[in-house]
């Protein structure tokens, strides 16, 4: 097992720099907006932009700006500094990471609470009104995209432009920190609407693997011995119905981690998302390169734990 994990980290390693390599090339080699000339303004000289070109580094050849950026931050944990700010990437994503974290885990727990009730009944009431019911707002939950539920969510229930003002609207978060009780308040909406697609995605998807598991030979094996439905159900097929789903999971919330970028925007949450977003607008390639590698290296170990959990649940995993 050792040894298969190490294999799985070092193969992380690669796919990190590789992503770092594949943006470099997006943002320094093609054809993309001069940072130089987005800070000197439309009618610079060219001694100003060449200046400011030598400031940022961007008159070294690509191979040396690469090259230090990989080492940097290989070696030293160090990502550079924002064109715009000037201050160090490391410790814009360390500021923005908890409210992300925050937003993530909530959506997490909201999704799980609600799909799997739901897949599990809709299964085991197969082409009742409940299934249908079920099946209908899962189709209608995953067309629906996050941004502008999102907006319709702020003018239907927040406090400062809604019809109904129940929560807190856009650009209220406050850290955890600082006031639990408002920091609860003011992610509410934006842990329904990010999870409204997700818990759409899971509940269809374990349905459709619930109607197949209950359908396997040991499953009416364990009702011809007189065990209970309830536990056939949820004792017997969730559990090999469920495990699918992890491999999903697992890409899901290194995603979500790496910045939920719509949702951040329209609540004004200053997260990961939001932070490129703006590095996006302002041309600020160390951070975009930053945001990238971080989410990169969420979805990374994210599929290491979900392979590790595999080789433990199911035996047929090869790990030697």
């Amino acid at each position: 097992m050792a040894a298969y994990i190490l294999r799985r980290v070092l193969w992380g390693v690669v796919l990190l720099v590789l992503v770092s390599l594949l943006t470099f090339v997006v943002f320094y080699v093609l054809p993309s907006a001069d940072p130089a000339q987005l800070r000197a303004g439309r009618n610079a000289d060219p001694a100003t932009l060449a200046q400011i070109r030598a400031n940022l580094g961007l008159d070294r050849p690509l191979t040396a700006q690469y090259w230090t950026f990989l080492t940097q931050a290989l070696l030293h944990a160090n990502l550079g500094y924002s064109y715009f700010s000037q201050a160090s990437v490391g410790s814009l994503l360390v500021d923005r990471l908890p409210a992300t974290i925050s937003l993530t885990l909530g959506a997490i727990v909201i999704w799980v609470l609600v799909a799997v009730p739901l897949g599990v009944v809709s299964a085991v009431r197969r082409g009742t009104w409940v299934d249908k019911l079920t099946t209908g707002g899962a189709l209608l939950g995953i067309s629906v995209p996050v941004y502008w539920l999102g907006l319709v969510a702020l003018y239907l229930f927040a406090s400062d432009i809604g019809k109904f003002p129940l929560l807190p609207g856009a650009g209220s978060y406050v850290p955890l920190t600082d006031d639990p009780w408002k920091w609860l308040t003011s992610l509410i909406l934006p842990w329904l609407v990010l999870a409204s697609t997700f818990t759409a995605v899971y509940a269809r998807l374990l349905r459709g693997n619930m109607i197949e598991v209950l359908s396997e030979d040991y499953v009416r094996t364990a009702r011809a011995k007189g065990l209970s439905e309830r536990r056939v159900v949820w004792r017997h097929a969730l559990r090999a119905a469920v495990t699918p789903l992890v491999t999903l999971a697992g890409l899901d919330v290194g995603l979500l981690l790496g910045g939920a970028v719509l949702t951040e925007t329209v609540f004004g949450i200053p997260g990961i998302g939001r932070l490129n977003y703006d590095a996006i607008v302002h041309a600020d390639y160390p951070v975009i390169q930053g945001t990238v590698l971080l989410a990169a290296f969420f979805v990374i170990v994210a599929n290491i734990v979900v392979d590790v959990a595999y080789a433990y649940l199911d035996p047929r995993v090869r790990t030697a």
